[in-house]
């Protein structure tokens, strides 16, 4: 008998709790995936569909009208993704070596600078010397108008991810840098092969921020670029979206030709945010831990 029961193999039980709370992270899910579907659906509608039907789950008459207005200069579109990619990946990989290094740097105790540099980070976040100011140095005395750099320094070092990452590395042990410092090992070292293995969550995390902040953004080249071909794809879609408005105000200035006004702006967001959510894919079993940084303290 006893040993009867000991052959019973032995079922965890499904607790009603647990299946609750996954049926409503299930249906979270769903209600967070309707709106990307519905403007995938509506970016493949026809102008005459979405204001008689609205926007759907399907689309009402099937068109690539949209599409076929953003791309009518395929080259454009190809180079401006091109500017985009180097500029987002290139500039958040050097802003996060940079600001990784400071941060490091001020969550050391025996720095004796830290308290002037954090002081000097932190002091930027509240005030700053103004747009022309600002326009004037970029433009007259570095001289980088039109240029590449102008897109990427000015996000390079972030006060915020700064301050981030170092909440984060101020609660790694103390020990193992006592540990590799009576081993032979110097700061560059303890760095590279210590600190950033063990920091992983947070230098996604903010990579991903730093990554986003980069790829979002049009307001660097709406001040500095003038030459189309470094134009990145937002504020490539920004001005073909202020085309659309004026020829949308003018009614003479489209000779007649209709214009797919609502389906163009739902083409350009799935173009835009299209390829980023694979990084964010990437990196997305890091981002919950990393997400938490100075939350919790030991």
């Amino acid at each position: 008998m006893l040993l009867s029961e000991s052959r019973k193999v032995f079922r965890p039980r499904l607790k009603v709790g647990a299946l609750v709370v996954h049926l409503v992270l299930l249906v979270l899910s769903i209600t967070a995936l309707v709106p990307f579907v519905m403007l995938l659906s509506a970016s493949f509608s026809t102008e005459e569909s979405l204001g008689k039907n609205g926007y759907g789950l399907f689309p009402g008459e099937f068109s690539l009208d949209a599409y076929k207005f953003i791309f009518n200069d395929v080259g454009q579109i190809v180079n401006s993704y091109f500017i985009t990619v180097v500029v987002s990946f290139g500039g958040s990989s050097m802003g996060l070596l940079i600001m990784s290094m400071l941060a490091f740097a001020l969550s050391r105790r025996d720095f004796k600078l830290r308290r002037p540099l954090a002081f000097y980070v932190f002091f930027t976040m509240l005030f700053n010397g103004g747009l022309v100011p600002w326009y004037i140095l970029i433009t007259q005395y570095l001289h980088l108008k039109n240029t590449v750099f102008a897109l990427i320094l000015p996000y390079l070092v972030v006060p915020w991810f700064v301050l981030l990452l170092r909440t984060y590395f101020a609660g790694l042990p103390t020990e193992l840098f006592e540990a590799a410092k009576i081993d032979g090992a110097g700061e560059w070292r303890i760095f590279f092969q210590i600190v950033v293995p063990l920091s992983t969550p947070a230098l996604a995390t903010v990579g991903l921020f730093s990554l986003l902040q980069y790829w979002n953004d049009w307001w660097l080249a709406l001040l500095f670029i003038d030459d189309r071909t470094l134009y990145p794809l937002q504020y490539l879609l920004y001005t073909i979206q202020s085309n659309i408005d004026a020829l949308s105000q003018n009614p003479d200035l489209n000779m007649g030709v209709v214009i797919p006004t609502q389906g163009v702006r739902m083409a350009m967001a799935v173009l835009a945010i299209g390829p980023i959510i694979f990084a964010f894919l990437f990196v997305q079993r890091y981002f919950v831990k990393g997400i938490t940084l100075g939350g919790i303290k030991e």
